[in-house]
């Protein structure tokens, strides 16, 4: 193991990391790199590791799912492994920080500042170094992020981590490649359901007929990583959750004040285009409110008319 600092930046001191200092379920893969870079310091190898990785293009369901799961299992020996990219990988590097977990960043490029990937997010891996985090790499530190490079680098994200979490990706989404690599090599994988209507939710409901465990709180994801549930008195549950644990939430949505205000006027069964008249908004607006809380699971529509879930 040997380090450098290659710029003033003071966050940016580089490790690089032989195959023998690499944690030990890494080790366990058939093909490895011969060495990786480092920025910051790995966690213990007593944590347990939980890849979380989901769509570029996220829906708000999607952002509160990943911060209310992950925000769940505060307290726990558990490092949160993604990719640092836009979307429901940087939601799941935020959510640890915020619940002061472990995280640890595998971007798709080489750790030089001048190519990190993606450039939007370096303000965030600046932020898991200073939490006491991690950015690993198996690419030389100049490489560029390229189309061979994710595939690299998703392989090491599952083979690092105990479980594998998906949370919204359409069917044919790159974040399927790191579930298959955690099927692969005999990880388990959880996915988070959602509407049928959603694109969105093709590929955890495809992952769940293929024998994913389908996550709908926090305490899902502690019993598929082997933890005896704590209870916690602050964390309000759901009644769908007191059924199977006594401290852990189901996920709740979190409504805009335009959904609650659409919520509140739909009283009663309705027709669509009835309901539009009665509340006397613009059209357009409505649709766009209820089509959310349908992705949501709050409302549903059913013989033509809406109603409350």
């Amino acid at each position: 193991m040997d380090s450098v600092n290659t710029f003033n930046d003071p966050l940016m001191h580089i490790t690089r990391l032989d195959q023998a200092d690499f944690h030990f379920l890494l080790k366990r893969l058939a093909k490895l790199p011969d060495s990786m870079e480092m920025i910051g310091t790995m966690p213990p190898e007593t944590y347990k590791y939980l890849c979380v990785v989901g769509s570029r293009s996220y829906s708000s369901y999607g952002r509160e799912v990943c911060s209310k799961l992950i925000a769940g299992l505060a307290g726990y020996p558990i490092v949160i492994v993604s990719g640092l990219a836009i979307g429901i990988d940087a939601f799941a590097h935020e959510a640890a920080i915020e619940a002061g977990l472990k995280t640890i960043a595998f971007p798709g490029s080489g750790l030089a500042l001048a190519v990190l990937a993606p450039t939007q997010n370096i303000p965030l891996a600046r932020r898991i170094i200073e939490a006491g985090g991690t950015l690993l790499s198996p690419f030389e530190r100049n490489q560029h992020a390229d189309f061979w490079t994710y595939p690299v680098r998703n392989k090491l994200m599952a083979g690092i981590s105990n479980v594998t979490l998906l949370i919204e990706a359409k069917d044919k989404s790159g974040s399927l490649l790191t579930v298959n690599d955690a099927n692969e090599i005999g990880r388990p994988v959880l996915a988070v359901p959602g509407s049928i209507f959603s694109h969105l939710t093709q590929g955890p409901h495809h992952m769940i007929r293929e024998g994913a465990t389908a996550v709908t709180c926090s305490a899902d994801i502690l019993e598929a990583m082997g933890f005896e549930v704590k209870e916690s008195a602050d964390i309000e549950l759901t009644k769908e959750c007191r059924n199977t644990s006594n401290n852990l939430v189901l996920f709740e949505p979190l409504l805009s004040e335009d959904e609650k205000l659409v919520i509140s006027k739909l009283t009663a069964p309705i027709q669509r285009d009835d309901f539009i008249r009665e509340v006397n908004l613009p059209a357009g607006y409505v649709n766009a409110v209820l089509a959310e809380l349908e992705l949501k699971g709050v409302i549903v529509e059913r013989q033509g008319l809406l109603m409350v879930n």
